[in-house]
């Protein structure tokens, strides 16, 4: 497992945020969407983009979905989000992703995840999950949502593990968290305006 944190905390520090994808249930059978979706993501990729999650959905058409996303950019760092269950690791694991992350913290299901030999990053938001998610040793720590993040967590304190912020950040906002400590941000809701990728991606992109 540490091999898999090693490698994925070295993409970090070749690009400081992921593109978190969301898709709506009419998404899959939509083929205009679609093509326009991969079509815009081709772009990014050749700019550069490096981790995208799409979030998991018991739609029955996802795996197709992500499978064709890794299969037309087998380069670049590909997980998914919003991990509940069991059976979104086995479809991760089905697909062969890379990584995974949990909206929060759950004691079971990462060490279900870790049975597997799948690097699933959780979601906290308070120091007990935190202190708890360090005691199997989590190297790999999202903090969400960043906003109501507990004022008892000082991330600084603990130099061992890469930290993500997540929860309602756009592209803007990387700067600021890196100044912060933090090695990544999630680029979530705030990545689509007009149904289009935020333009000031591609910018920072070209300029990163």
């Amino acid at each position: 497992m540490n091999i898999k944190e090693d490698s994925f905390s070295h993409l970090m520090l070749k690009e400081s945020f992921f593109l978190l994808v969301k898709p709506e249930d009419n998404f899959y059978s939509n083929t205009s969407i679609r093509n326009s979706f991969f079509e815009e993501l081709g772009s990014l990729v050749k700019l550069g983009l490096k981790n995208i999650e799409i979030s998991w959905s018991n739609n029955e058409k996802w795996l197709d979905f992500v499978s064709e996303i890794k299969l037309n950019f087998p380069r670049i760092n590909l997980g998914s989000a919003s991990i509940v269950n069991k059976q979104s690791i086995e479809d991760s694991l089905k697909i062969g992703l890379n990584f995974s992350m949990m909206k929060f913290w759950d004691k079971d299901l990462f060490n279900y995840s870790k049975s597997k030999n799948y690097l699933l990053i959780p979601g906290i938001k308070n120091l007990k999950d935190l202190e708890e998610a360090i005691n199997l040793n989590c190297n790999i720590i999202k903090i969400y949502p960043i906003k109501s993040k507990a004022n008892s967590i000082d991330i600084l304190n603990f130099e061992s593990i890469d930290f993500i912020a997540a929860g309602g950040l756009s592209i803007n906002d990387v700067k600021t968290y890196k100044s912060l400590g933090y090695k990544a941000i999630v680029v979530g809701d705030k990545s689509i305006i007009g149904k289009k990728f935020d333009p000031k991606i591609y910018e920072w992109l070209k300029n990163n």
